[in-house]
């Protein structure tokens, strides 16, 4: 198991190192000029700039500097945020977009599961017919349109009822944090609910549930012991990545319901051509993402005792 873990954690490093080295050149591919505004109208002035950001280097020496701030977990400072550093967007950011995702990522694997076992259960009849249409729908919606339809659905039955039943932007309180979480999870809950109906009829005929049954075991013992706990490793299979697309993912709901995570200070970046902090928080999802899969590695052997990783 250690074994296993450190090799993992081996692998986990060297591709962080290989998004980090990717995303760097990347950028410095991109056309456009980070220092193209008002500050630098003089040649003196853009010459200071460039040598606090470290741009009069030749890329290779760049890159070099790029690695060593990286390893001291220094990703620079903002182009476009007057003295901020992109460390402090992240502290002060990435707990609303967590936040948001670990709320959306609850709503999506209970309701995945729950709606997956209930569409097994009831296999081409109408609860699954029901089901499986709206799982068709979720998956096929674009998130913006969704989320769009969310806070439409808002200000709609706020004004049915004459008082702010729900926020339809911004944040702070439980309120704030129903609808954008619940439109977040929707295209995730979707997809497990498939893979989680899929799991479920495989083993819904297996031998050892028949054996169960013969045996005269309960139904619902057979249900949470046998089928369930057998037919949610695929779902854990895929939750680590899961967690991680949402968490990082929620660009479109957060600027839509005026969110003040890290997703939004992204497109920002884009838009500003602010490289140090795309760069930055690209190289934090990554590893982040990372992180999660390995997470998720070392989950499956803990709930499947069958699996062995050495």
């Amino acid at each position: 198991m250690w074994k296993y873990t450190f090799k993992r954690l081996i692998q986990g490093v060297i591709t962080v190192w290989f998004i980090a080295t990717a995303t760097f050149f990347v950028m410095h591919n991109v056309p456009g000029d980070p220092l193209a505004d008002a500050k630098a109208v003089s040649p003196e002035i853009r010459a200071n700039l460039e040598a606090k950001y470290g741009l009069d280097k030749p890329v290779h020496e760049q890159y070099l500097i790029y690695l060593a701030n990286f390893l001291r977990g220094d990703f620079g400072i903002s182009f476009a945020q007057q003295n901020r550093y992109v460390n402090d967007i992240i502290y002060e950011h990435f707990p609303v977009s967590a936040t948001l995702g670990i709320l959306a990522i609850v709503f999506a694997g209970l309701g995945g599961v729950l709606w997956g076992a209930l569409t097994a259960l009831y296999r081409n009849r109408l609860p699954d017919v029901i089901i499986m249409f709206l799982v068709i729908l979720g998956i096929s919606v674009p998130s913006f349109v969704v989320a769009a339809l969310g806070q439409l659905g808002i200000v709609n039955a706020n004004n049915f009822f004459g008082t702010s039943l729900l926020p339809a932007v911004g944040w702070g309180t439980i309120a704030h944090m129903l609808v954008p979480s619940m439109v977040l999870g929707l295209g995730t809950m979707a997809y497990l609910t498939r893979l989680m109906r899929s799991s479920m009829l495989e083993i819904v005929n297996s031998d050892f549930v028949r054996t169960a049954k013969s045996k005269g075991l309960p139904p619902s013992r057979i249900f949470t012991n046998h089928q369930l706990r057998n037919a949610i490793l695929p779902v854990i299979t895929v939750l680590g990545p899961s967690i991680a697309a949402i968490t990082t993912g929620g660009f479109v709901v957060e600027s839509v319901f005026a969110i003040p995570g890290l997703g939004r200070y992204f497109v920002q970046a884009v838009q500003q051509s602010d490289y140090t902090v795309i760069m930055g928080t690209t190289v934090f999802y990554g590893a982040f993402l990372v992180f999660m899969v390995i997470v998720v590695d070392l989950l499956y052997a803990w709930v499947d005792p069958r699996v062995r990783l050495e």
